[in-house]
């Protein structure tokens, strides 16, 4: 007497079928999502560099145009250096997240893909594009390669993009904290006459001090 044909066997029937068969919808779908995380992370990068760049512009601005009224000693000399330095670095860092430079291996079908303007460029018309996109469509596997090969390309523009970003943002703290230590210093040298004149006994203590 042969078994009934219940739920679960048909389920495990499906279940079987589907392994054997790559699922290509499923899997386009995943890339389009990974595709869409990666391009938000590139346009936040790109944002914050630009936001930082205008950041670190102001303040040089600010710091150049006082610069001269800066009175020198060993103490401030020190902080300029670094902080010249450390801006420096950012800028040179926050220029290579804007255009960067990532240098990966080309293949003859790499420089051909639809989906990169290098690549459309290559195509004499829109008809011919399209053409070249309708073959590539019939082709499950070739799609799924295809949209891969982006998604993996975008993921190290972004890792190339955020270490650049991290060492600009640490420079950034760098300058900034060289520049209120050089304003800091500045303060208290101002200051500290007013201070002897109104607190006499502050002269006996900084001379024992130093």
């Amino acid at each position: 007497m042969a078994a009934p044909v219940t739920k679960k066997t048909t389920q495990r029937k499906r279940t079987t079928n589907r392994g054997n068969k790559p699922d290509y919808e499923r899997e386009l779908s995943t890339l389009f999502q990974i595709l869409g995380n990666e391009n938000q992370i590139l346009m936040r990068t790109d944002q914050k560099a630009f936001t930082l760049l205008s950041i670190l512009g102001v303040f040089m601005v600010f710091f150049i145009v006082h610069f001269l009224k800066v009175q020198m000693t060993w103490f401030i000399f020190l902080f300029v250096m670094v902080y010249f330095v450390a801006a420096l670095i950012s800028i040179i860092n926050l220029i290579l997240v804007i255009v960067p430079r990532v240098r990966t291996e080309k293949t003859q079908e790499e420089e051909s893909n639809p989906l990169f303007f290098a690549g459309i460029s290559q195509y004499k018309s829109a008809s011919g594009y399209a053409r070249h996109l309708r073959s590539i469509a019939q082709d499950r596997e070739q799609t799924t390669n295809l949209f891969a090969k982006q998604v993996y390309s975008l993921g190290m523009i972004n890792t190339y993009k955020y270490k650049h970003l991290r060492n600009a943002i640490t420079a950034f703290i760098v300058a900034i904290s060289a520049e209120l230590s050089i304003i800091m210093a500045m303060a208290w040298a101002r200051s500290l006459p007013f201070l002897i004149q109104k607190f006499p006994i502050l002269e006996s203590y900084l001379s024992l001090s130093f």
